[in-house]
């Protein structure tokens, strides 16, 4: 059963900046998250139990994984030099 992806109006917002090649690159690997939530390359974040990372060309999207009621939440989208501040 896939999970459901939440992706909230402010990260939201963050993705409509990008340009479109970036766009539809962050776009698929959050689909993807949908089905496999700890994809290959899929990294825990230190410091923090819950967060995880995926990568999606110079971009990473943050997100959080809630097994239990098989919910994906996003929770920031950004350029790799700007995404762990």
């Amino acid at each position: 059963m896939p999970y459901r992806v939440i992706i909230p109006a402010r990260v939201q917002k963050q993705l409509d900046t990008l340009a479109a090649s970036d766009w539809w690159r962050v776009r698929d690997a959050i689909d993807q998250l949908a089905h496999v939530p700890r994809p290959p390359g899929s990294k825990k974040m230190q410091g923090s139990s819950e967060s995880w990372r995926v990568r999606a060309g110079n971009y990473r999207v943050i997100y959080t994984i809630e097994d239990d009621r098989l919910v994906v939440l996003v929770v920031k989208i950004g350029h790799r030099r700007e995404v762990y501040r």
